[in-house]
């Protein structure tokens, strides 16, 4: 299993998590492994070290994406689809020190395939400008 494929799986959980709104996540990351049949040790370590990750620093990823979007813009505003593509990308350059250039291009991917017309365009903008502010 390649890391793209790999980090989808991720995004498909952190959106689960999103939408259910679940509290334990470490059920949540059992049951997701279980369910889609994960057996890779890369991909259950890599998923579970991104859906951890993210929630013990959703504070201050959710901090980078607001800054980042907008005036008039809120994150409640952000479809949920494109908000766990933000939060993955954002995770991976800030606290696994993936190339910005990578996890940019691996969000951009997501957004074409599971987000709307212009989410691609919004993702690529906000994870530029999280990038940008992270490096002056």
């Amino acid at each position: 299993m390649d890391r793209s494929s790999i980090r989808e799986l991720a995004f498909k959980l952190v959106y689960s998590v999103e939408i259910q709104k679940t509290d334990d996540i470490e059920e949540a990351i059992k049951l997701y492994i279980e369910a889609n049949e994960i057996n890779s040790t890369n991909a259950k370590n890599y998923i579970e070290d991104a859906a951890l990750g993210i929630q013990k620093n959703i504070n201050e990823i959710d901090q980078e994406i607001e800054k980042n979007l907008k005036s008039e813009w809120k994150l409640e505003r952000i479809s949920k689809i494109d908000l766990s593509i933000l939060r993955l990308a954002i995770y991976e350059i800030k606290y696994k020190e993936v190339p910005f250039k990578v996890a940019i291009n691996e969000a951009v991917e997501l957004a074409k395939k599971y987000g709307e017309d212009n989410s691609k365009k919004f993702v690529n903008g906000i994870l530029a400008s999280v990038v940008k502010d992270n490096e002056e």
